[in-house]
C-alpha cells in the first residue's frame, strides 16, 4: 500500500460578501444571512498515511496544540466515524492568517475530511461529511459541498449560488480579531430583516460586523480608510481581513504593491467553485 500523499490538497480561503444577523436562537447562536465564496489562494496539506492507525500533525502552529488544532480533530472524527483502522501524518503548509475572518481553520478541516475519506476508504458522502463537519465548526460544511454558497441559520442552511468571480486584493491588517468579542458586543446590529439573492445582487446587503470591529481595532479602520481610495472596502466575516473586488487582476497588483508598510495582503481570483473539489477529481 501506498502510505504517503505527496501531492498536496487545497484548503481555500471564502470571502463573506455580506453578513446580516437576523435574529438570535435561545441557545445563543446567532441566525445569519450571508453568501460565501471562495478564492484561489489558501492552505495546502499534504497527508502521509500510517499502518497504526496514530493520528499527528507534523507541523507546528503558533498557540494551537495538536489536541485542539481542527485538522487533528477533524481526522479524529472521521476515524472514529468509520472506524478505520488507518491513520495519518498531516503537515499544514499554513498562508491564511488567524483571527482573519478567511476560514482557514474551517478549510483545513473539511480539507482533510474530504481528503482522508477518500484515502481511508470511508465511503461516506458529501452530506455526511458536512455532517461531521458541523461539529466541528459552522463553516465547515460550506468548504466540504464546495459551492459558493447562500448560506442561513447559523450558517448551515446553504444553497448553491453562482456570482460574478473578480479579482479580489484581500488585505490582512496586524491584528487578530475575536470572533467571540464581536458576536458578544452590545452595539451589534441583530435584527437585520431577511434580504434575497436577488436583492443581493441588486447591490442590497452589507456587514453588520464591520461598525464594531472597526471601532474596537484601529488598525483594520486605517487599513479600510486606505483602501477606500481604490474601491469599496469590504470586510469577511468578523475581520480582521477586508477585500476588495476589481476587474483586473492587474489592476489589483498594482494596489497590492502600494500598501502602506505593517499591512500584507495577496491577491487571488474569486472561485465558485472550490479547487478542493477539483483535487478530488484527480485523486
Amino acid at each position: 500500500m501506498d502510505t504517503s500523499n505527496a501531492d498536496g490538497w487545497p484548503a481555500p480561503a471564502k470571502l463573506n460578501l455580506f453578513l446580516h444577523i437576523t435574529g438570535r436562537r435561545d441557545d445563543g447562536y446567532h441566525l445569519l444571512q450571508t453568501l460565501f465564496q471562495f478564492v484561489d489562494y489558501g492552505d495546502t496539506l499534504t497527508f502521509h498515511l500510517r499502518e497504526d492507525g496514530v493520528i499527528s500533525r507534523r507541523s507546528a502552529l503558533a498557540g494551537v496544540p495538536p489536541e485542539t488544532d481542527l485538522v487533528v480533530r477533524a481526522a479524529r472524527a472521521l476515524q472514529g466515524h468509520c472506524n478505520a483502522a488507518l491513520g495519518v501524518d498531516i503537515e499544514v503548509d499554513k498562508h491564511l492568517p488567524m483571527g482573519g475572518g478567511l476560514g482557514g481553520g474551517s478549510s483545513d478541516a473539511a480539507t482533510t475530511l474530504v481528503a482522508l475519506n477518500h484515502l481511508w476508504g470511508c465511503g461516506l458522502d458529501q452530506d455526511q461529511l458536512a455532517e461531521l463537519g458541523i461539529g466541528l465548526g459552522a463553516d465547515v460544511p460550506v468548504f466540504v459541498r464546495g459551492l459558493a454558497a447562500w448560506a442561513e441559520g447559523v450558517g448551515e442552511k446553504l444553497q448553491p449560488v453562482s456570482v460574478p468571480e473578480p479579482w479580489y486584493l484581500v488585505v490582512t491588517p496586524p491584528v487578530a480579531v475575536a470572533t467571540a468579542t464581536v458576536f458578544g458586543a452590545s452595539e451589534l446590529t441583530r435584527d437585520c430583516p431577511p434580504i434575497t439573492i436577488r436583492d443581493f445582487l441588486s447591490g442590497e446587503g452589507r456587514n453588520v460586523c464591520e461598525p464594531v470591529v472597526r471601532a474596537n481595532y484601529p488598525e483594520v479602520d486605517n487599513a479600510m480608510r486606505w483602501l477606500a481610495k481604490y474601491g469599496e472596502p469590504l470586510m469577511t466575516g468578523t475581520g480582521a481581513c477586508i477585500f476588495v473586488a476589481f476587474e483586473q487582476q492587474q489592476q489589483a497588483r498594482a494596489v497590492l504593491d502600494q500598501l502602506p508598510a505593517g499591512l500584507n495582503g495577496f491577491v487571488a481570483k474569486g472561485a465558485n467553485r472550490s479547487p478542493l473539489l477539483d483535487r478530488l477529481e484527480t485523486a
